[in-house]
């Protein structure tokens, strides 16, 4: 076949699928039985397009190498995740390790070496939903991997060391995942966009301008309950009617910058709830991204003075908890330059987009250069309908070969 055809690709992807914990969708968490067999379908691939020293590290990743045509020579690491969340789609993570290897079976079909070497990472765990703890698989070749994530337990009560030994992994050698800074070029990822923007553009493939940064956390509003039929309007500290308020304005403060800030409540939890009582407790939660940390850090404080300005004006207690916050990671000026005009060289439109979803590349954030290349997808993520077709598939094949081959010649 050749490797850089969307279809074979997509073969591919579907046979990958077939590795499943639950009959009839994609569910492949991290570490499980469907995983081992993922893991050893796609290190058969990886030996079949010409990769070496395949092997899984000590947090499940299955890597692999093509050499240099030199000694001594830096290292560029591509590759995505293979674990997913439940009822996945088939084309998350699984496209970018997938694209990576078609790259490399290209070179290895015409015996192109490269100056630099290349290697291959299928992450084990980038989607976080078995372990508390994500993004460690990435964070080990960080050199970033926090020990205690190794205690974490899932549902089961099995930890992620016991999940590791079981999966064969040698836990015990997590700092060997590190690779030197010095030595590596950087870091790229194929992702389909998971959005809307690549699609409304009509363009195949989008630049990745970088990773927003995330603040999250939740409003916690206090007001009194009381007897919906006894307790007259005037007179109420109605929860729920400052919280409905206070969403508004997290909405409306996130369309103020519209074009590169979102601002989301996802989840209400309104506590002691009937149809006959004035809510008294009310919690919601509370998710803002964009690329400009200084934004964020802005926007943030913004909604805490609308909060407390709407909680005073109706009478009711309100607390503002931000308990995670992920910095943004900009994608490496240079390397996101040459996938612009590799993408450009193909006779496709240059679109640039944030990705306001996580990735394995934000972990590199100052310390390997990043550069990712979305595909135009539909449906969303994260639902068996997400959909990438054929043909772009095949040029995103196309450009990352492309890029390699550009790389080079700059060197």
């Amino acid at each position: 076949h050749a490797p850089l055809d969307g279809t074979a690709i997509t073969a591919r992807l579907k046979e990958l699928a077939a590795f499943s914990d639950v009959p009839g969708e994609l569910t492949r968490l991290t570490l499980t039985p469907a995983h081992k067999r993922a893991a050893a379908q796609v290190s058969y691939w990886m030996r079949e397009a010409g990769l070496t020293q395949v092997h899984m590290d000590a947090t499940g990743t299955i890597i692999g190498r093509y050499p240099a045509d030199r000694a001594n020579a830096k290292t560029l690491l591509i590759g995505s995740h293979i674990d997913t969340v439940r009822n996945a789609g088939i084309y998350d993570g699984n496209l970018g390790v997938l694209t990576a290897i078609a790259a490399v079976e290209a070179l290895n079909a015409q015996g192109i070496r490269l100056p630099f070497a290349i290697e291959v990472a299928a992450f084990a765990d980038e989607e976080g939903v078995r372990f508390l703890s994500t993004l460690t698989s990435s964070k080990a070749v960080a050199g970033i991997f926090d020990p205690k994530s190794l205690d974490d337990v899932d549902p089961q009560g099995i930890s992620r060391a016991e999940a590791l030994r079981s999966f064969g992994a040698p836990v015990e050698r997590i700092a060997e995942c590190r690779r030197n800074p010095d030595d590596m070029l950087g870091y790229v990822e194929v992702h389909i966009e998971q959005g809307p923007v690549l699609e409304a553009a009509g363009a195949p493939l989008g630049i990745v301008t970088g990773i927003a940064g995330a603040s999250r956390g939740h409003v916690r509003v206090r007001g009194e309950a009381g007897h919906s039929g006894t307790l007259p309007m005037p007179m109420r500290h109605d929860a729920l009617a400052a919280a409905a308020e206070m969403i508004l304005a997290v909405e409306a403060r996130g369309r103020t910058d519209a074009d590169a800030l979102v601002a989301t409540v996802g989840t209400l939890i309104i506590a002691g709830s009937a149809v006959n009582v004035v809510p008294g407790e009310v919690q919601f939660s509370l998710d803002v991204r964009t690329l400009s940390d200084d934004l964020r850090r802005r926007a943030v404080e913004d909604i805490r003075t609308a909060v407390a300005q709407i909680a005073a004006r109706r009478g009711v207690r309100a607390s503002v908890d931000i308990g995670h916050e992920v910095p943004a990671a900009p994608c490496h000026g240079p390397l996101k330059e040459r996938m612009a005009q590799v993408v450009d060289s193909l006779g496709l439109p240059v679109v640039r987009l944030p990705s306001g979803a996580g990735h394995d590349a934000m972990v590199f954030r100052g310390i390997l250069a990043i550069a990712m290349l979305f595909v135009r997808s539909q449906n969303g993520s994260h639902n068996p309908r997400e959909y990438a077709s054929p043909a772009d598939i095949g040029l995103a094949a196309e450009a990352l070969y492309a890029f390699l081959i550009k790389t080079a010649a700059e060197m």
